[in-house]
């Protein structure tokens, strides 16, 4: 199979996608939409896992290939979603597929911080240049990571999360603070109108 020295991946059954796109919003599938697409409300039949992967530095790949257009990369992720059985998947009117995420489906890269303490506003930039505010609707979550630390996750939209860049966690632990929740310490985040637990006090000594 050849591949477009680009990065746009071969026809078949991306191409009907990006043909489903452009049928539901004549603006184009490339060009100026209306607004997002409404994939929550999109439910056609499942065809199946496609060979498209989100590697965990988030580059997209097709058959093994990067796909090296920004614009298709921001076009197949305005219509992703997570299923409620955990897959995720691209769907349009008429088709849902499954790809292969390796850790989260979008980074954030970009991070802006106004005001102090609980009245704190931060939003990030992804990727995919979604600008994505740290709110109710769009909380944080932490895992730890292999070497002991913690890896911050965003809320993005359906389902989908985004991993914080490494450069970034540096900038939200300078942000970070101890607290009693509950009768306990804990190491966390004030931002969005809330306080973010990340570990308890004791897991940093």
């Amino acid at each position: 199979m050849t591949h477009d020295p680009n990065g746009a991946p071969p026809g078949g059954v991306l191409e009907r996608l990006t043909a489903a796109l452009r049928a539901d919003d004549p603006a184009g599938a490339e060009g100026a939409r209306r607004g997002p697409p409404p994939v929550e409300r999109w439910n056609p039949d499942y065809c199946g896992e496609i060979p498209m992967r989100i590697a965990a530095d988030g580059t997209w790949h097709y058959n093994g290939t990067p796909i090296g257009r920004p614009a298709l990369v921001k076009l197949f992720a305005s219509i992703l979603r997570r299923d409620p059985d955990g897959r995720t998947v691209l769907v349009t009117p008429v088709e849902r597929v499954g790809i292969e995420v390796e850790d989260a489906a979008f980074l954030a890269v970009e991070m802006a911080v106004e005001g102090e303490g609980e009245g704190r506003s931060i939003a990030f930039r992804t990727n995919v240049d979604d600008v994505v505010p740290l709110d109710t609707d769009h909380p944080l979550r932490f895992e730890r990571d292999g070497e002991g630390g913690f890896k911050p996750y965003l809320a993005v939209r359906h389902g989908l999360w985004a991993l914080v860049s490494r450069a970034l966690v540096y900038d939200l632990v300078d942000l970070c603070e101890e607290r009693e929740v509950a009768g306990a310490r804990w190491f966390g985040l004030a931002a969005g109108g809330r306080f973010h637990r990340i570990m308890p006090a004791a897991a940093l000594s």
